[in-house]
């Protein structure tokens, strides 16, 4: 290995390009399964509380904390804790409205269609253009489903409060056709909000939740990583080399001041790339063991640690 200069093992072969090639074939593609990997999450005591208190009291458990901290992954978990049906996962956008977790109306076809038929004398159901969404399909469940509301700061202000009364009554009313949607024989769903605290959610939302903060922490990131560790484990077979990356990760994030701080999906992709270069040789594992133990030495594959040119430049100028 020379000086501090972690990048000098070339990972895909870059020299040759035909076994770059080859490399490229081989690479396994795992696309990420919340539902996969339920059973592999390990809460800590603290969030098994809060979700238990949701549960006894039939109220949304508000989570909140960094991305990468188990939010998403807690709903996928409780939901195969407790032998439900599948998670049904509203990923909340910009333009998302409250309506859209009830249900939608087709309006564009259904003034369409009148207008086709109004010549002929024929007139409409409009229950033909209703589409249920995933509220309503959690209330007409025979048994409690688990619906997620996945990242409601990122959703325009009003959001949150249009929901205050369908979440607390769990009933809502289709105003085009005025039939009432109320969940069956008291099998409540299981609501599971999630939030990385982009902005502050209105107070009358929040005194409906059970909230519960993750906090990033070490332990956090060895459930995390244990529960990972099959992607990387030359890595992880290698005694006190998981606890050191992990060491030396929270030192980079603590140590400096970067503007975008590395958070868990960041550490799984450097593990997987220190495994891949682990795996070319016994001596390249025990180089990058040394390099890891050496508090004075730059990390290696710093690119997949560092998304900011700024924050690239201030970690290389400190281990000058």
């Amino acid at each position: 290995m020379s000086g501090n200069n972690p990048y000098h093992f070339n990972l895909l072969g870059l020299d040759d390009p035909q076994q770059a090639l080859q490399m490229l074939r081989q690479r396994p593609f795992q696309p990420e399964s919340l539902k996969h990997d339920a059973s592999r999450f390990v809460p800590d005591e603290g969030l098994q509380e809060a979700v238990n208190t949701a549960l006894a009291v039939g109220e949304p458990l508000l989570l909140t904390g960094e991305p990468g901290t188990g939010k998403t992954q807690t709903a996928y978990y409780v939901a195969w804790k407790l032998g439900l049906d599948d998670v049904l996962h509203v990923q909340v956008k910009s333009d998302s409205k409250a309506q859209d977790i009830l249900y939608h109306f087709d309006s564009v076809r259904y003034f369409h269609d009148a207008h086709v038929k109004a010549g002929i004398g024929k007139s409409l159901n409009k229950d033909d253009y209703v589409e249920e969404r995933p509220l309503w399909t959690a209330l007409k469940s025979d048994k409690p489903r688990v619906l997620l509301i996945d990242e409601i700061d990122k959703a325009p202000r009003d959001f949150p409060n249009d929901l205050l009364n369908e979440l607390d009554q769990m009933s809502f009313t289709v105003k085009e056709t005025g039939q009432k949607i109320s969940m069956q024989d008291g099998n409540r769903p299981l609501v599971f909000i999630t939030s990385n605290s982009e902005r502050r959610l209105p107070e009358a939302f929040l005194r409906r939740c059970v909230f519960h903060h993750i906090d990033f922490s070490q332990d956090m990131l060895h459930r995390v990583v244990a529960s990972h560790s099959a992607g990387f484990s030359n890595v992880a077979n290698r005694n006190g080399m998981l606890t050191l990356a992990i060491n030396r990760f929270m030192q980079l994030r603590r140590g400096m001041r970067l503007r975008k701080q590395p958070a868990t999906g960041e550490l799984l992709v450097w593990l997987k790339a220190m495994a891949l270069a682990a795996g070319t040789s016994p001596q390249r594992l025990q180089e990058l063991f040394f390099q890891l133990e050496d508090e004075r030495r730059l990390l290696p594959f710093l690119t997949t640690l560092l998304k900011d040119r700024q924050d690239a430049e201030t970690v290389k100028r400190h281990y000058q």
